[in-house]
């Protein structure tokens, strides 16, 4: 399929195109969560399968701290409940793929800014393994990069998104490159990795959360993308995009949803009142897919919606 790319756009433009179109939302549900106490959990990844059971990784957290665990839960009586006996590990925002017959999953640590006194740094970090309990640390990704992502391609390649901040990528932009195996993977490659061209203004950012391979080859990237308003406020939305591995072109982002199509709900702090975190899509064979989110850093929701993937199939 012919990739459609235009100038770039802003929230502000993607979010008009979107309410243009009739909302397909439908079938809005929040998340509950037991065994943890009084603490959120949020930023999940989609349901995934391991060591024969159906799981959900969510960010485990304290409402005011920033200082989270990734949990596995199982579902039992519509509520999940953490899987006995399974790993906890010290990281925000959880992420999985599956890469040559083994679970990688990723999350953010975060560590002591090597600079500022009292100051976060934050890296992305990968393990992998045949079970839960096998997962065992394979790469750490680069100082300040959240959103790096890694995917099996139809070539047998590893696609490598990536999000650098700063100097090269201000406030956060996505980068794509490609490696013929896991071993390649290098922070230098990461670094290095070129960034898509005119995805996003330098006011905005945005980042890959989940990657689909397509039946065609093409990568279907679930993210998200960002902007701050006068008041200082957050406003996170759910976009997607194709990208052609073999060529490097990509098509325009586009929304698949919005805050208010799903539930009403808690929020971590006011600002982050419109925060809708992309965790994981799960694709149905009826055209509809399953869109499992993060909800205000303190809440997880799922929403069912027309498969936004479809398209870049035909």
């Amino acid at each position: 399929m012919a990739m459609n790319k235009s100038a770039v756009k802003t929230c502000k433009v993607l979010l008009q195109e979107y309410q243009n179109r009739k909302s397909n939302v439908q079938n809005p549900v929040k998340l509950h969560f037991t065994g943890v106490g009084d603490k959120d959990v949020y930023n999940i990844t989609a349901p995934f399968r391991i060591d024969g059971v159906t799981v959900i990784a969510g960010r485990v957290e304290s409402r005011d701290s920033e200082h989270s665990e990734i949990h596995f839960f199982m579902e039992k009586d519509g509520a999940w409940m953490p899987l006995g006996g399974a790993p906890v590990l010290t990281l925000q925002d959880p992420f999985f793929t599956f890469i040559q017959g083994e679970l990688v999953l990723g999350g953010v640590e975060i560590f002591p800014h090597p600079a500022m006194e009292n100051a976060l740094m934050w890296r992305t970090v990968f393990r992998k393994g045949k079970t839960l309990n096998e997962l065992s640390p394979f790469f750490t990704g680069p100082d300040a990069m959240k959103d790096l992502r890694l995917a099996e391609l139809v070539s047998g390649e590893i696609g490598v998104f990536t999000r650098p901040q700063g100097e090269k990528g201000g406030r956060g932009k996505i980068g794509f490159t490609k490696v013929k195996s896991l071993d390649d993977v290098t922070v230098e490659l990461v670094n290095d990795a070129p960034l898509l061209p005119d995805q996003f203004i330098d006011s905005e950012w945005g980042g890959a959360n989940e990657l689909h391979i397509l039946r065609n080859g093409l990568v279907g990237v679930l993210g998200h993308v960002a902007s701050f308003d006068e008041a200082g406020d957050r406003h996170y939305y759910p976009m997607v995009f194709a990208l052609d591995p073999q060529t490097g072109e990509f098509s325009d982002m586009e929304l698949i949803a919005v805050r208010a199509e799903f539930l009403s709900g808690e929020t971590k702090r006011p600002d982050l009142a419109d925060v809708v975190f992309s965790g994981g899509l799960v694709r149905h064979s009826n055209g509809t897919a399953d869109l499992y989110a993060g909800i205000s850093d303190a809440e997880a929701h799922r929403i069912t919606i027309q498969d936004p993937f479809l398209k870049f199939e035909q």
